[in-house]
């Protein structure tokens, strides 16, 4: 099967596989991400908000120092945080971000969230996270399209090689369209058996628009903090297990290559290099339709990462 998929503006290729630097542990985040690319991702998805991208740069570096890559080689994510949407603020998040990674430009740059919260000086507190310094959540009124528009001349002053957005549903997306001089080129959001999203992924289709799951394990990345919301996890669930028994692959496997065979683009990240060997290896063996459709017959609408838990004026997902 095809390993990247063709972005429609620019032509990038995006490598399907990728590695999600989403709670890697800083300590060893650097010596996690050269592992990584010795053991063939040349994709990696970080974000402000994840507080590593130092360090993620760190192994970056070092790998193209010692020769096994070079910088165009491998495809760099990085995402905006809330509290950096307004216009006067959307440069300095991604300059910010740049600085870290020890980068000159993204090849890829998304809005987190499409939600605004109260700007902190990350000299104050960083990553900003969702609380003020009071606890406290405060959204602010940003419309997206200052965001967006800001956005796009990231692309313009060659910040950003390709630009999307994460955790936008349909009517936000018909919205963009309506004004943006660079369409979104990538929508990553939360899809896995439990949360299958097929009119979402249709609609993305229809307009050109390349989709990243994350997420794609299901409830168990969120068993640790506590937001597994009591589901049955699914590399334990006897259909899956049963489906990779039968292929002989691990259960992440039969998940991550359920959502390639939909054409999505997929972020599984471990700190066990075991496992993150493994994750890569979901390219070389199909799945049946039928296996497919019983595993998509999971679905019970279950989203993992709803800012509404956080607070209820937060509920993109309503």
């Amino acid at each position: 099967m095809a390993t990247t998929v063709t972005l429609k503006r620019t032509g990038a290729k995006m490598p399907l596989v990728g590695f999600g630097l989403w709670k890697v542990n800083k300590d060893t985040c650097a010596d996690t991400v050269y592992n990584a690319i010795k053991e063939g991702y040349r994709l990696f998805d970080g974000a402000s908000d994840y507080g590593n991208e130092k360090e993620a740069g760190q192994g970056i570096a070092r790998a193209i120092k010692d020769g096994l890559v070079k910088r165009e080689d491998v495809w760099i994510t990085s995402k905006l945080w809330n509290s950096y949407h307004e216009k006067e603020r959307v440069a300095e998040g991604c300059k910010n971000s740049l600085t870290l990674w020890g980068l000159d430009y993204f090849d890829l740059y998304l809005v987190h969230f499409p939600i605004s919260i109260e700007y902190i000086d990350p000299k104050v507190k960083f990553p900003q996270e969702w609380w003020g310094l009071d606890g406290k959540v405060h959204p602010i009124n940003v419309p997206f399209q200052e965001t967006w528009t800001e956005i796009e001349k990231l692309v313009d002053s060659g910040l950003a090689k390709n630009i999307g957005i994460s955790n936008a549903q349909g009517s936000l997306i018909l919205d963009i369209h309506r004004y943006a001089r660079i369409e979104p080129q990538v929508l990553q959001v939360e899809i896995h058996p439990y949360l299958t999203q097929e009119s979402l992924i249709k609609y993305s289709k229809l307009l050109g628009m390349a989709v990243t799951a994350y997420s794609s394990l299901g409830p168990q990345s969120y068993v640790e903090i506590g937001a597994h919301k009591n589901a049955v996890g699914l590399l334990e669930h006897d259909l899956v297990s049963s489906v990779a028994s039968k292929n002989n692959k691990s259960p992440a496997q039969i998940l991550l290559r359920w959502a390639l065979q939909q054409g999505l683009a997929v972020i599984p990240k471990s700190n066990n290099h075991e496992r993150l060997v493994q994750n890569l290896a979901c390219t070389g063996f199909e799945l049946s339709d039928e296996e497919i459709k019983a595993i998509s017959a999971l679905n019970i609408n279950l989203r993992l990462n709803d800012p509404v838990d956080l607070d209820p004026r937060l509920a993109i997902f309503a």
